[in-house]
């Protein structure tokens, strides 16, 4: 089992985060894909969710997941298979955990060997969203068999402070 390291989000604002940066550019591929396919179907009108949706699944691979909450915390599992620890970049904030990675494939190894290939370079991408705060600086992650295993302490519940209102009677 390998340690995956994690970026701890506590605050700021997205727009001057590095992971809201990939996202945007990610978002930009999507959008340019869309586009291509748009212009390969003749401009033709009625498709923009099709074209959307396939253009997301030609530059993002979104592995198959699971959050579970189990009181304390919430666990997530995200299959990784073929990336080394290292590869692998987690990001934690309050409400969400971001996995991302990029798969690159080469022949150079192989030569003009090669009858056919379906590897392809795409950007490993997942958001998964978390229907409570977690405690940012406690999260961890480790990588066992090609399973991405994140353990997020939820945060600890904020305290209120009850205020007694005495009212006051005044004698005239």
């Amino acid at each position: 089992m390998s340690q995956v390291a994690i970026e701890k989000i506590n605050d700021g604002s997205p727009e001057t985060l590095p992971i809201f940066g990939e996202i945007a550019k990610q978002f930009a591929a999507i959008e340019r894909r869309a586009f291509d396919l748009f212009e390969k179907r003749g401009f033709k009108i009625g498709h923009d969710l099709e074209d959307w949706l396939r253009a997301e699944r030609d530059v993002v691979l979104s592995p198959t997941s699971e959050l579970v909450d189990e009181g304390k915390e919430f666990k997530a599992r995200i299959a990784v298979p073929g990336f080394e620890a290292s590869d692998i970049h987690v990001s934690a904030m309050r409400d969400a955990l971001i996995v991302q990675a990029d798969i690159a494939h080469t022949h150079k190894e192989r030569g003009d060997n090669v009858c056919f290939c379906e590897f392809s370079d795409k950007k490993l991408f997942r958001r998964l969203a978390l229907p409570a705060s977690i405690d940012v600086d406690k999260v961890s992650a480790s990588l066992d068999k090609g399973i991405l295993q994140v353990t997020a302490p939820k945060a600890a519940p904020k305290q209120t402070i009850a205020v007694e209102a005495k009212s006051a009677t005044t004698k005239a």
